[in-house]
């Protein structure tokens, strides 16, 4: 008896392996996953009978590709965007920092589990690593300052306040 595997299934295997077998990022994604993740991206609640009304595919087709993006960790989850300012972070810092050799990733790691840090960043040029931050007011950029950002390992940091937020976004997908 010769097992055959269904329509559906060897698609999807196909489909499947077209993708993994790309080694460039994006490479894997055509203008179908690229209109959903359109959709998703102006609005994350958007059901997936919503999605395929817009992008003009079947709603198992969404479906089945949102799985496979999630999958490949090209979404990496759903989530609120908060405004800063309402949500009480009045204030808004990047942090040049030189870190002694050796122990970058030590002194990132520990950074970064401060809840008012939101990204940490291993850069060229003068410094080692940038870190962009939050803070309620000036006290608790003061508290950052001093208790996070003065710990053994760091050799000089600048703190550069930011003034206004021209333009604030998640990234996107590229054109």
């Amino acid at each position: 008896m010769i097992k055959r595997s269904l329509p559906s299934e060897s698609i999807w295997n196909m489909f499947m392996s077209r993708v993994n077998s790309t080694s460039s990022p994006g490479e894997g994604m055509d203008e179908v996953d690229k209109r959903i993740l359109r959709v998703l991206e102006a609005d994350a609640r958007t059901s997936l009978r919503k999605i395929a009304e817009e992008v003009g595919v079947a709603l198992g087709t969404v479906s089945n590709r949102v799985r496979r993006m999630e999958s490949l960790g090209i979404i990496r989850g759903y989530t609120v965007l908060l405004d800063p300012d309402k949500a009480g972070w009045g204030l808004s810092v990047v942090i040049g920092l030189r870190i002694e050799k050796g122990r970058l990733i030590e002194i990132q790691e520990k950074i970064a589990k401060d809840n008012r840090v939101y990204g940490v960043y291993d850069v060229t040029g003068d410094y080692d690593s940038m870190v962009l931050a939050r803070g309620k007011d000036r006290d608790d950029l003061d508290d950052l300052i001093k208790n996070v950002l003065s710990m053994s390992g760091i050799e000089r940091s600048v703190t550069h306040l930011v003034l206004n937020s021209v333009k604030e976004m998640p990234p996107s997908i590229p054109e």
